[in-house]
Protein backbone atom coordinates (compact mmCIF):
# COMPACT_ATOMS: atom_id res chain seq x y z
CA UNK A 1 0.00 0.00 0.00
CA UNK A 2 1.41 3.43 -0.93
CA UNK A 3 0.57 5.20 2.55
CA UNK A 4 1.88 8.64 1.49
CA UNK A 5 -0.23 8.61 -1.88
CA UNK A 6 -3.43 7.85 0.35
CA UNK A 7 -2.70 10.24 2.51
CA UNK A 8 -2.05 13.41 0.00
CA UNK A 9 -5.33 11.56 -1.14
CA UNK A 10 -7.02 12.05 2.15
CA UNK A 11 -6.03 15.96 2.31
CA UNK A 12 -7.33 16.58 -1.02
CA UNK A 13 -10.47 14.61 -0.06
CA UNK A 14 -11.26 17.70 2.53
CA UNK A 15 -9.87 20.63 0.86
CA UNK A 16 -11.71 23.61 3.67
CA UNK A 17 -10.21 21.40 6.70
CA UNK A 18 -7.00 20.92 4.93
CA UNK A 19 -6.09 24.72 4.32
CA UNK A 20 -7.52 25.56 7.88
CA UNK A 21 -4.95 23.22 9.90
CA UNK A 22 -2.05 24.67 7.05
CA UNK A 23 -2.85 27.75 8.10
CA UNK A 24 -2.41 27.28 11.56
CA UNK A 25 0.67 25.56 11.87
CA UNK A 26 2.23 28.35 9.34
CA UNK A 27 0.68 31.26 11.74
CA UNK A 28 3.16 29.30 14.98
CA UNK A 29 5.61 28.41 12.46
CA UNK A 30 6.16 32.38 10.89
CA UNK A 31 6.08 33.55 14.62
CA UNK A 32 8.35 31.56 16.00
CA UNK A 33 10.82 31.44 13.36
CA UNK A 34 10.63 35.13 12.64
CA UNK A 35 10.95 36.27 16.46
CA UNK A 36 13.78 33.96 17.06
CA UNK A 37 15.68 34.83 13.71
CA UNK A 38 15.15 38.80 14.84
CA UNK A 39 16.37 38.13 17.91
CA UNK A 40 19.28 35.93 16.84
CA UNK A 41 20.35 38.52 14.28
CA UNK A 42 20.27 41.69 17.20
CA UNK A 43 22.70 39.39 19.33
CA UNK A 44 24.70 38.39 16.59
CA UNK A 45 25.33 41.92 16.03
CA UNK A 46 26.06 42.98 19.55
CA UNK A 47 28.67 40.07 20.14
CA UNK A 48 30.98 41.05 16.99
CA UNK A 49 30.37 44.77 17.72
CA UNK A 50 31.90 44.28 20.87
CA UNK A 51 34.17 42.28 19.74
CA UNK A 52 35.00 44.66 17.20
CA UNK A 53 35.12 47.57 19.64
CA UNK A 54 37.63 46.00 21.75
CA UNK A 55 37.47 47.94 24.68
CA UNK A 56 36.47 47.32 28.36
CA UNK A 57 35.61 51.20 29.35
CA UNK A 58 34.45 54.12 27.12
CA UNK A 59 35.69 57.62 28.73
CA UNK A 60 33.85 60.40 27.44
CA UNK A 61 33.00 64.14 28.34
CA UNK A 62 30.58 63.92 31.44
CA UNK A 63 27.80 65.72 29.15
CA UNK A 64 27.96 63.28 26.13
CA UNK A 65 27.50 60.08 28.06
CA UNK A 66 23.24 59.95 26.18
CA UNK A 67 25.63 61.03 22.96
CA UNK A 68 28.12 58.20 23.44
CA UNK A 69 25.78 55.20 24.14
CA UNK A 70 23.53 56.32 21.22
CA UNK A 71 26.70 56.41 18.79
CA UNK A 72 27.54 53.20 19.88
CA UNK A 73 24.19 51.00 20.09
CA UNK A 74 22.53 53.01 16.96
CA UNK A 75 25.16 54.82 15.10
CA UNK A 76 23.18 57.87 15.79
CA UNK A 77 25.63 60.31 14.70
CA UNK A 78 27.36 62.42 17.13
CA UNK A 79 29.83 65.25 17.68
CA UNK A 80 31.61 65.86 21.08
CA UNK A 81 34.94 66.61 22.36
CA UNK A 82 37.16 67.17 24.97
CA UNK A 83 41.16 68.22 25.75
CA UNK A 84 43.80 65.27 24.88
CA UNK A 85 45.05 65.90 28.32
CA UNK A 86 41.99 63.09 29.72
CA UNK A 87 44.16 60.43 28.05
CA UNK A 88 46.86 60.73 29.66
CA UNK A 89 45.14 61.06 33.16
CA UNK A 90 43.39 57.43 31.79
CA UNK A 91 46.62 55.87 31.17
CA UNK A 92 47.94 56.78 35.11
CA UNK A 93 44.73 55.77 36.69
CA UNK A 94 45.35 52.16 38.09
CA UNK A 95 44.12 49.12 36.66
CA UNK A 96 44.06 50.48 33.08
CA UNK A 97 46.29 48.60 31.47
CA UNK A 98 46.38 50.57 27.60
CA UNK A 99 43.82 53.60 26.50
CA UNK A 100 43.80 55.08 23.15
CA UNK A 101 41.89 58.21 21.50
CA UNK A 102 39.14 58.60 19.02
CA UNK A 103 37.53 61.46 17.19
CA UNK A 104 34.08 61.60 16.38
CA UNK A 105 33.10 63.85 13.45
CA UNK A 106 29.89 64.61 12.04
CA UNK A 107 30.36 65.63 8.06
CA UNK A 108 28.00 68.16 6.73
CA UNK A 109 26.15 67.45 3.38
CA UNK A 110 28.46 69.09 1.56
CA UNK A 111 31.53 67.11 2.93
CA UNK A 112 30.69 63.77 0.81
CA UNK A 113 29.26 63.09 -2.16
CA UNK A 114 27.15 60.24 -0.97
CA UNK A 115 23.61 60.15 0.22
CA UNK A 116 24.25 58.08 3.36
CA UNK A 117 23.95 58.90 7.01
CA UNK A 118 27.81 58.31 7.96
CA UNK A 119 30.13 59.45 10.60
CA UNK A 120 33.91 59.88 10.78
CA UNK A 121 36.02 57.95 13.34
CA UNK A 122 39.56 59.49 13.95
CA UNK A 123 41.97 57.08 15.18
CA UNK A 124 45.64 56.64 16.69
CA UNK A 125 47.86 54.75 14.27
CA UNK A 126 50.28 54.03 17.20
CA UNK A 127 47.64 53.20 20.04
CA UNK A 128 44.56 51.78 18.53
CA UNK A 129 43.27 48.31 18.97
CA UNK A 130 39.55 48.81 17.11
CA UNK A 131 40.92 48.73 13.64
CA UNK A 132 44.90 48.82 13.77
CA UNK A 133 44.45 44.50 13.69
CA UNK A 134 41.80 44.75 10.96
CA UNK A 135 45.07 46.68 9.23
CA UNK A 136 47.65 44.33 9.98
CA UNK A 137 45.88 41.55 8.86
CA UNK A 138 44.45 43.01 5.87
CA UNK A 139 46.13 45.92 4.30
CA UNK A 140 49.83 44.89 6.12
CA UNK A 141 50.89 48.58 5.78
CA UNK A 142 49.63 52.05 7.83
CA UNK A 143 47.15 53.81 6.81
CA UNK A 144 48.46 56.92 4.49
CA UNK A 145 47.58 60.55 5.52
CA UNK A 146 45.22 60.76 2.74
CA UNK A 147 43.26 57.04 3.08
CA UNK A 148 40.43 56.19 4.79
CA UNK A 149 38.45 52.87 5.54
CA UNK A 150 34.96 52.49 5.29
CA UNK A 151 32.31 50.33 7.11
CA UNK A 152 30.59 47.82 5.08
CA UNK A 153 27.42 50.00 4.25
CA UNK A 154 29.17 53.31 2.71
CA UNK A 155 28.73 52.77 -0.74
CA UNK A 156 32.09 52.93 -1.91
CA UNK A 157 34.84 50.27 -2.94
CA UNK A 158 39.03 50.37 -2.82
CA UNK A 159 40.32 53.00 -5.09
CA UNK A 160 37.70 55.05 -4.62
CA UNK A 161 38.16 58.68 -3.50
CA UNK A 162 36.04 60.36 -1.01
CA UNK A 163 35.79 64.00 -0.64
CA UNK A 164 35.47 65.07 3.20
CA UNK A 165 35.44 68.79 4.38
CA UNK A 166 37.37 69.96 1.36
CA UNK A 167 39.79 67.25 1.33
CA UNK A 168 40.20 63.85 -0.66
CA UNK A 169 40.59 60.90 1.20
CA UNK A 170 41.34 57.50 -1.17
CA UNK A 171 39.69 54.81 0.08
CA UNK A 172 42.20 51.69 1.32
CA UNK A 173 39.95 49.16 2.46
CA UNK A 174 36.14 47.91 3.43
CA UNK A 175 35.87 46.64 7.24
CA UNK A 176 33.68 43.48 7.37
CA UNK A 177 29.79 43.83 8.30
CA UNK A 178 29.45 43.86 11.85
CA UNK A 179 25.55 44.97 12.36
CA UNK A 180 26.43 47.98 14.46
CA UNK A 181 25.84 51.33 12.81
CA UNK A 182 29.22 52.70 14.39
CA UNK A 183 31.40 50.49 12.43
CA UNK A 184 29.30 50.21 9.31
CA UNK A 185 28.36 53.58 8.05
CA UNK A 186 31.32 54.92 9.49
CA UNK A 187 34.43 55.90 7.74
CA UNK A 188 38.02 55.47 9.82
CA UNK A 189 41.11 58.16 9.29
CA UNK A 190 44.31 59.15 11.29
CA UNK A 191 43.61 61.81 13.90
CA UNK A 192 46.61 63.28 12.24
CA UNK A 193 44.46 63.11 9.23
CA UNK A 194 41.60 64.74 10.81
CA UNK A 195 43.29 67.50 12.63
CA UNK A 196 44.60 68.54 8.86
CA UNK A 197 40.98 67.82 7.30
CA UNK A 198 39.86 70.91 10.13
CA UNK A 199 43.00 72.71 9.46
CA UNK A 200 42.65 73.17 5.57
CA UNK A 201 38.54 73.07 5.98
CA UNK A 202 38.83 76.77 6.24
CA UNK A 203 39.96 77.14 2.62
CA UNK A 204 38.50 74.39 0.96
CA UNK A 205 35.01 73.60 2.70
CA UNK A 206 31.87 75.04 1.94
CA UNK A 207 31.78 75.23 6.17
CA UNK A 208 34.88 75.15 8.36
CA UNK A 209 35.16 72.09 10.47
CA UNK A 210 35.85 73.40 13.94
CA UNK A 211 37.74 70.53 15.12
CA UNK A 212 41.33 71.81 17.85
CA UNK A 213 44.23 70.26 17.31
CA UNK A 214 44.33 67.89 20.26
CA UNK A 215 40.88 67.69 20.83
CA UNK A 216 38.86 63.90 21.17
CA UNK A 217 35.70 62.39 21.71
CA UNK A 218 36.61 59.46 24.03
CA UNK A 219 39.22 57.13 25.12
CA UNK A 220 38.86 53.44 24.66
CA UNK A 221 40.51 51.81 27.78
CA UNK A 222 41.58 48.26 28.27
CA UNK A 223 41.98 47.27 31.97
CA UNK A 224 44.57 44.80 33.64
CA UNK A 225 43.08 41.21 34.76
CA UNK A 226 43.30 41.95 37.93
CA UNK A 227 40.47 44.59 37.85
CA UNK A 228 36.60 44.13 36.66
CA UNK A 229 35.85 47.01 34.24
CA UNK A 230 33.41 48.74 36.86
CA UNK A 231 36.12 48.70 39.55
CA UNK A 232 38.39 50.75 36.91
CA UNK A 233 35.19 53.04 35.61
CA UNK A 234 34.85 54.16 39.52
CA UNK A 235 38.76 54.57 39.50
CA UNK A 236 38.42 56.62 36.69
CA UNK A 237 35.46 58.83 37.36
CA UNK A 238 37.18 59.38 40.64
CA UNK A 239 40.46 60.27 39.41
CA UNK A 240 39.38 61.91 35.87
CA UNK A 241 37.46 65.46 36.19
CA UNK A 242 34.54 65.64 34.27
CA UNK A 243 34.22 62.44 32.58
CA UNK A 244 31.95 59.47 32.45
CA UNK A 245 33.39 56.05 32.02
CA UNK A 246 31.09 53.66 30.32
CA UNK A 247 31.97 49.78 30.91
CA UNK A 248 31.01 48.49 27.42
CA UNK A 249 29.21 45.06 28.46
CA UNK A 250 27.02 47.24 30.94
CA UNK A 251 26.10 49.40 28.30
CA UNK A 252 25.45 45.93 25.92
CA UNK A 253 23.75 44.12 28.78
CA UNK A 254 21.44 46.97 29.13
CA UNK A 255 20.06 46.29 25.38
CA UNK A 256 19.96 42.67 27.02
CA UNK A 257 17.95 43.64 29.40
CA UNK A 258 15.33 46.13 27.58
CA UNK A 259 15.16 43.03 24.94
CA UNK A 260 14.34 40.62 27.97
CA UNK A 261 10.62 41.52 28.42
CA UNK A 262 9.99 41.17 24.76
CA UNK A 263 11.98 37.68 24.64
CA UNK A 264 9.72 36.86 27.51
CA UNK A 265 6.43 38.22 25.85
CA UNK A 266 7.35 35.81 22.18
CA UNK A 267 8.10 32.90 24.62
CA UNK A 268 4.65 33.07 26.28
CA UNK A 269 2.77 34.15 23.25
CA UNK A 270 4.63 31.01 21.28
CA UNK A 271 3.97 28.42 23.97
CA UNK A 272 -0.02 29.21 24.28
CA UNK A 273 0.00 29.80 20.85
CA UNK A 274 1.71 26.01 19.98
CA UNK A 275 -0.59 24.56 22.62
CA UNK A 276 -3.77 25.62 21.20
CA UNK A 277 -2.48 24.30 17.65
CA UNK A 278 -1.56 21.21 19.31
CA UNK A 279 -5.29 20.77 20.45
CA UNK A 280 -7.08 22.05 17.13
CA UNK A 281 -4.88 19.09 15.18
CA UNK A 282 -5.68 16.49 17.68
CA UNK A 283 -9.05 17.45 17.84
CA UNK A 284 -9.45 17.73 14.02
CA UNK A 285 -7.68 14.19 13.49
CA UNK A 286 -9.44 12.62 16.40
CA UNK A 287 -12.54 13.56 14.14
CA UNK A 288 -10.90 12.79 10.59
CA UNK A 289 -10.02 9.27 12.43
CA UNK A 290 -14.18 8.72 13.70
CA UNK A 291 -15.16 9.24 9.77
CA UNK A 292 -13.10 7.20 8.46
CA UNK A 293 -13.51 4.14 10.96
CA UNK A 294 -15.57 1.87 7.94
CA UNK A 295 -12.59 2.98 5.03
CA UNK A 296 -10.00 1.64 7.89
CA UNK A 297 -11.54 -1.41 9.17
CA UNK A 298 -12.02 -2.45 5.06
CA UNK A 299 -8.19 -1.68 4.70
CA UNK A 300 -7.31 -3.99 7.55
CA UNK A 301 -9.82 -6.65 6.76
CA UNK A 302 -8.13 -6.51 2.97
CA UNK A 303 -5.00 -7.10 4.40
CA UNK A 304 -3.57 -3.77 5.38
CA UNK A 305 -1.62 -4.64 9.51
CA UNK A 306 -2.23 -2.11 12.06
CA UNK A 307 1.26 -0.41 11.29
CA UNK A 308 0.42 0.41 8.02
CA UNK A 309 -3.13 1.71 9.41
CA UNK A 310 -1.43 4.22 11.75
CA UNK A 311 1.18 5.30 9.73
CA UNK A 312 -1.80 6.46 7.08
CA UNK A 313 -2.44 8.92 10.03
CA UNK A 314 0.77 9.84 11.08
CA UNK A 315 1.44 10.34 7.00
CA UNK A 316 -1.30 13.28 6.72
CA UNK A 317 -0.28 15.03 10.08
CA UNK A 318 3.44 14.83 9.06
CA UNK A 319 2.30 16.14 5.35
CA UNK A 320 -0.06 18.83 7.13
CA UNK A 321 2.67 19.99 9.40
CA UNK A 322 5.71 19.34 7.18
CA UNK A 323 3.63 21.63 4.51
CA UNK A 324 2.42 24.47 7.12
CA UNK A 325 5.84 25.35 8.88
CA UNK A 326 7.59 25.56 5.26
CA UNK A 327 4.81 28.00 4.58
CA UNK A 328 5.06 29.63 7.80
CA UNK A 329 8.67 29.84 7.60
CA UNK A 330 9.13 31.31 4.39
CA UNK A 331 6.48 33.77 5.02
CA UNK A 332 8.37 34.90 8.43
CA UNK A 333 11.74 35.25 6.75
CA UNK A 334 9.53 37.80 4.14
CA UNK A 335 7.92 39.50 6.78
CA UNK A 336 11.05 40.04 8.84
CA UNK A 337 13.05 41.24 5.71
CA UNK A 338 9.77 43.58 4.94
CA UNK A 339 9.79 45.18 8.19
CA UNK A 340 13.32 44.69 9.65
CA UNK A 341 14.18 48.63 8.85
CA UNK A 342 10.81 49.49 10.50
CA UNK A 343 11.54 47.44 14.08
CA UNK A 344 14.94 49.08 13.74
CA UNK A 345 13.90 52.32 13.67
CA UNK A 346 11.65 52.10 16.26
CA UNK A 347 13.84 49.87 18.52
CA UNK A 348 16.87 51.01 17.80
CA UNK A 349 19.27 47.81 17.45
CA UNK A 350 22.16 46.59 15.80
CA UNK A 351 21.18 44.12 13.76
CA UNK A 352 23.57 41.33 11.63
CA UNK A 353 21.86 38.48 9.72
CA UNK A 354 23.52 35.20 11.00
CA UNK A 355 25.51 32.88 9.13
CA UNK A 356 24.28 30.50 6.73
CA UNK A 357 24.98 27.62 8.73
CA UNK A 358 23.22 29.14 11.91
CA UNK A 359 20.25 30.31 9.54
CA UNK A 360 19.87 26.77 7.82
CA UNK A 361 20.00 25.20 11.72
CA UNK A 362 17.17 27.54 12.86
CA UNK A 363 15.02 26.64 9.46
CA UNK A 364 15.65 23.40 10.66
CA UNK A 365 14.73 23.84 14.14
CA UNK A 366 11.36 25.50 13.19
CA UNK A 367 10.76 22.85 10.45
CA UNK A 368 10.96 20.40 12.93
CA UNK A 369 9.43 21.47 15.49
CA UNK A 370 6.47 22.02 12.99
CA UNK A 371 6.61 18.17 12.26
CA UNK A 372 6.66 16.82 15.81
CA UNK A 373 3.62 19.11 16.69
CA UNK A 374 1.44 17.18 13.93
CA UNK A 375 3.21 14.08 14.73
CA UNK A 376 2.03 14.43 18.48
CA UNK A 377 -1.40 15.62 17.48
CA UNK A 378 -2.21 12.31 15.33
CA UNK A 379 -0.35 9.88 18.46
CA UNK A 380 -3.61 9.33 20.35
CA UNK A 381 -5.88 9.33 17.21
CA UNK A 382 -3.50 6.30 15.51
CA UNK A 383 -3.13 4.45 18.62
CA UNK A 384 -7.16 4.02 18.83
CA UNK A 385 -7.08 2.66 14.92
CA UNK A 386 -4.40 0.47 15.90
CA UNK A 387 -6.58 -0.56 18.76
CA UNK A 388 -9.80 -0.99 16.84
CA UNK A 389 -10.48 -5.13 15.35
CA UNK A 390 -11.43 -4.22 11.48
CA UNK A 391 -14.74 -6.01 12.00
CA UNK A 392 -15.72 -3.56 15.26
CA UNK A 393 -14.27 -0.52 13.30
CA UNK A 394 -17.09 -1.43 10.33
CA UNK A 395 -19.78 -1.79 12.94
CA UNK A 396 -19.63 0.95 14.33
CA UNK A 397 -18.85 3.36 11.96
CA UNK A 398 -22.37 2.16 10.60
Amino acid sequence: MNIPYVALRNLRRNAARTWLLLAIVGVVSCTLFAATLFLRSVDNALRLGTHRLGADVLVVPESAETKAKAALLSGEISQFSMDRSVLDQVRRVEGVATATAQLFIKPTKFSCCFNVDMFLVAFDPETDFTVRPWLERNLSRPLGPDEIITGRNIPVIAGDSVPFFGTTFRVAGTLEPTGMDFFDQAAFMSLEAAYRMADASGSRAVRRLEVARGAISTVLVRVTEDLTPDRVAIRIEHDVPAVKALVSDTVISTVRRQLAGLIHAIVVISAVLWCIVLLVMAFAFTMIVNERRREIGLLRAMGANRRQAAAMVLAEASMLSAAGGAAGIALGFALLLGFKDLLLLHLRLPYLFPAPGQAALLTAAALALSLLTGLLSAALPSLSVIRMPPYEAIRRAG
